[in-house]
């Protein structure tokens, strides 16, 4: 076998694990038009412990505690409990001075993984009977139904569920735009349609809950990751939990406004995502083999950096060959395949109508996200260089991300 016949061996594979694993998504995302299910309303019985972890937060903690403490769900059935670490401003002092409980962090941590592990035993060693755990970031604003909606699904069976992210600026900046098309896309074309196909949510960073009995037989809370979420949605997976969706329980993000920062948090979460495939893919291989198939799903989401790459390998041994005018044979040398599969604007397109089906679907207003839109392609093309980056040299320190939109609860829901 020649070069040439290698190459063209080698991108016909690439292409191929690209498209499958493109119609895979495509297929489930079609089910995001089903309607999720509904939580009948409970009477309120759950007893919550609300964990958020926060280092150097004091511009907006104040604003989610509040939004905490205004929810319509009976006062004595939850703490709002605020653990600072590695802290150098007055976080703590600022949650306390909203209500909160605070918990300080006895042992030395380096993520929000290793503080949920740390705030999990201390509940589980605790006397105050709690039943489940809902977590935040501290820049989060939460809706006031939350815990009602949360309570009618844990009544309803639910041992873990996620919550519908939301953003709380989305017109700020092109950047922040873009990140809630993002979020939008995943609660709309991943949680939603996986919810009617008896597969899992996605574990999303915050407004999640879980039965502190279920961690208690799984032995706490143990994830080692640098994106401790999608690690412990692989745990559900293999434990043969489901993780389910509760669109009603509506927690909003604060998202970064610049490229720069941008950068930053998606090298975590690419590696976060690399490490997982390392950790997981075997285990979640095997679950698969076996007929789990939120252990394939699981999986497959982890592959999703890998796959960019392999794209990318694809692409450009598909334009080094028509420049050369060799000859691969699989596919048509024509002008439309050109465009279907190499055209940066046919690329341009398809993003730009990805996002805008998700603003419509979602319900959110088109025209203040038009720029949003057209820069989201941007967004979607750079993860590529990330991806690459994290694979040669991972992200082994959690940098903090700053947090400034100090938004009231009542800007938002006019409490």
């Amino acid at each position: 076998m020649n070069i040439a016949q290698i190459l063209t061996t080698v991108a016909w594979a690439c292409s191929f694990i690209m498209t499958a694993y493109m119609a895979y998504f495509l297929i489930i995302a079609v089910f995001s038009v089903k309607k999720p299910r509904e939580y009948p309303e409970a009477e309120p019985r759950t007893r919550f412990a609300v964990l958020v972890a926060a280092r150097n937060e004091e511009a907006v903690i104040g604003n989610l505690v509040e939004s905490l403490m205004n929810q319509d769900y009976p006062k004595e059935l939850y703490d709002v409990i605020v653990i600072p670490n590695n802290c150098t401003d007055n976080t703590a002092e600022a949650a306390r001075a909203h209500g909160a409980v605070i918990l300080d962090c006895t042992v030395p941590v380096r993520s929000k993984g290793e503080v949920m592990t740390f705030a999990v035993q201390t509940l589980l060693d605790g006397e105050k009977p709690y039943d489940s755990i809902v977590v935040f970031d501290a820049d989060n604003l939460v809706h006031p139904l939350y815990l009602r909606e949360m309570n009618n699904a844990v009544a309803a069976g639910v041992r873990v569920a996620q919550a519908y992210r939301d953003s709380k600026n989305p017109h700020d900046t092109l950047m922040s735009g873009a990140y809630s098309i993002y979020y939008w896309m995943v609660n709309q074309f991943y949680s939603q349609a996986r919810s009617g196909l008896n597969l899992s949510a996605v574990v999303n960073g915050s407004g999640f809950m879980v039965e502190l009995d279920l961690l208690r037989q799984w032995g706490g809370w143990h994830t080692q990751t640098m994106t401790e979420d999608i690690e412990f949605t692989a745990q559900c997976a293999l434990h043969g939990q489901k993780v389910a969706w509760v669109p009603k329980a509506i927690t909003f993000d604060e998202q970064p406004l610049t490229f720069a920062e941008s950068w930053k948090q998606r090298k975590r979460w690419s590696t976060g995502s690399l490490q997982c495939m390392e950790r997981y893919s075997g285990r979640l291989a095997r679950s698969a083999v076996k007929g789990n198939p939120r252990s394939l799903d699981s999986l497959l989401f982890f592959l999703g950096p890998v796959i960019q790459v392999l794209w990318l390998v694809s692409l450009l041994l598909g334009l080094g060959f028509q420049l050369m005018g060799v000859d691969y044979g699989f596919f048509p040398a024509t002008g439309v395949f050109y465009q279907l599969f190499f055209s940066v604007t046919t690329s341009f397109l398809g993003t730009f109508a990805a996002a805008f089906l998700s603003v419509l679907l979602t319900g959110n207003k088109v025209r203040p996200m038009l720029g949003a839109m057209c820069y989201y392609w941007v967004f979607v093309t750079t993860w590529i260089p990330i991806n690459l980056l994290c694979m040669v040299r991972k992200t082994t320190a959690w940098e903090q991300m700053s947090h400034t939109r100090a938004i009231r609860p009542a800007q938002l829901f006019g409490q």
